[in-house]
């Protein structure tokens, strides 16, 4: 649908039905996604595809290992918030990636019951993952720079003009969960209203000045 946010995944799995599976439950939930069977086509397809998240197992069988790929890909885009795959435990896979994959989540494969699940994983780690951006800038600019992908494009809409119900309708998520977002948006942004305007109207300003008109996109 046009005008509608996409987030970006690179899905790297080896093993192709696993790979399969992953990546259409990642598109079921509004994901545009890319996948790769080995580290060195995942670097190929990161080029044009510019991911937001990487999920990818450790395990390659082939080097690079999936360590290996998150922190090449982190060398070139810091940005990108990153979720290995494994059959290793939590802990001895925490280790192996340890001191190089900073932020980065796990899951492992032989815990988790669908792919659905997997896919809650990938939004938390979503949440917690600041965006990056070509922009700089001083105060509330480089705050509103910081905000995570989710509190973004929230706030994108909201300067568009849109009320929490219809923010909640396009994103697919409850009414409640558009509330807390905005919440922590106004909080992020270090909005608690005053005489002058308030936090919905500064918040709608600011990413206005930043990003310009949200709503030409809609």
């Amino acid at each position: 649908m046009a005008g509608v946010w996409q987030r970006r995944v690179l899905v790297v799995e080896d093993h192709a039905l696993m790979r399969s599976l992953v990546a259409d439950a990642f598109r079921q939930r509004g994901f545009e996604v890319a996948s790769a069977g080995s580290a060195q086509d995942a670097l190929e397809q990161a080029r044009g595809f510019d991911p937001d998240l990487l999920v990818t197992d450790i395990d390659l069988r082939l080097r690079p290992n999936g360590v290996e790929l998150a922190t090449i890909l982190r060398q070139g885009a810091p940005h990108v918030a990153v979720l290995f795959l494994s059959n290793l435990s939590r802990e001895a896979a925490a280790a192996q990636a340890r001191g190089t994959v900073e932020g980065a989540s796990f899951v492992n494969k032989g815990a988790i019951e669908s792919v659905d699940e997997l896919v809650d994983a990938a939004e938390a780690v979503l949440a917690d993952r600041p965006v990056a951006r070509e922009l700089t800038g001083t105060g509330a600019q480089a705050r509103l720079l910081r905000l995570t992908p989710a509190q973004l494009e929230t706030t994108r809409l909201l300067a568009a003009g849109l009320s929490n119900a219809e923010i909640a309708r396009r994103r697919g998520i409850s009414v409640r969960a558009v509330e807390k977002t905005v919440e922590r948006v106004f909080a992020a942004l270090d909005l608690s209203g005053g005489d002058r305007t308030t936090p919905r109207v500064a918040a709608a300003t600011l990413y206005t000045t930043t990003f310009g008109d949200p709503a030409t996109g809609l």
